[in-house]
Order: structure tokens, then C-alpha cells, then sequence
């Protein structure tokens, strides 16, 4: 069990309190509504999950296999919908710098796709995953 506590700073900002490590987390509105979009906001911090989720699960694989996923990226783009207001897509591109056999590909990609944050999405959020290698 995780505890986050969040307090609200007024002006759109709250301030996100991880309860074990007393790590923070700023978020603001997004200036498309009625924010200041000086920080992430809540559906930035969802995209923000997925891109490092994706990485932590390849990195599980890629220690258990003994191959180096050091420096690998995770490029997000959410795209949001009006009515109503949710996140309508999320578009990730996953780089690897280093090229590997196609078993270890394919064992990287399943990780990446079993990633819990995206299996915690609406059904209706379209999601695509693109993978670069070497």
C-alpha cells in the first residue's frame, strides 16, 4: 500500500506529498483549462506514468536477461478530448540505443505492454506503442 498526500495551494496548484519517501510532485491546470500550466498537470502526470512504467517493466526484463536497456527513452504524447474532458489518446515511441536478438525484443515488448499503468486506463483511451532499436 502506498500513501500520497495532496494539499491544495490555491490558484489551480496542488502539491502531491509521497508519504514514504517525502518526495513532491507539483501540479497546475493546463493553460487550456484555466491553468497557469507552470507544472505538469494530473493527465500529464498519467502520460508521465505510462512512459516510465513502460521503462521500469523493460528494465526488470533487461536486468533478469542480463542486457543493457541503459539510456533507453520513452517519448508520450497525450492527446485530450472536450466533452468530456479525459485523455483521448497516448501515443508512445520506446528508443533503445542498443540493438538486441529478436527473442529479447519481443520478451522487452511484452514487458512494456504489461505495464499496470496502462492496463488502469478507460478502455475507450486509444493507445499506441512504437519501439526503436539500436
Amino acid at each position: 500500500m502506498v500513501e500520497i498526500d495532496i494539499h491544495y495551494e490555491g490558484d489551480l496548484r496542488t502539491v502531491c506529498i509521497h508519504k514514504e519517501s517525502g518526495a513532491q510532485i507539483l501540479t497546475d491546470a493546463p493553460k487550456d483549462n484555466q491553468g497557469l500550466g507552470r507544472e505538469f498537470s494530473p493527465t500529464d502526470l498519467v502520460a508521465a506514468a505510462v512512459g516510465s512504467c513502460t521503462l521500469t517493466l523493460m528494465g526488470i526484463i533487461a536486468r533478469k536477461l542480463n542486457v543493457d536497456m541503459c539510456h533507453s527513452k520513452a517519448h508520450v504524447i497525450k492527446e485530450m478530448q472536450t466533452t468530456p474532458r479525459r485523455i483521448a489518446k497516448l501515443t508512445i515511441e520506446i528508443t533503445c540505443p542498443h540493438n538486441f536478438s529478436d527473442e529479447i525484443k519481443q520478451k522487452l515488448m511484452d514487458a512494456a505492454e504489461a505495464c499496470p499503468v496502462l492496463h488502469s486506463l478507460h478502455p475507450e483511451i486509444e493507445v499506441g506503442i512504437s519501439y526503436h532499436w539500436g
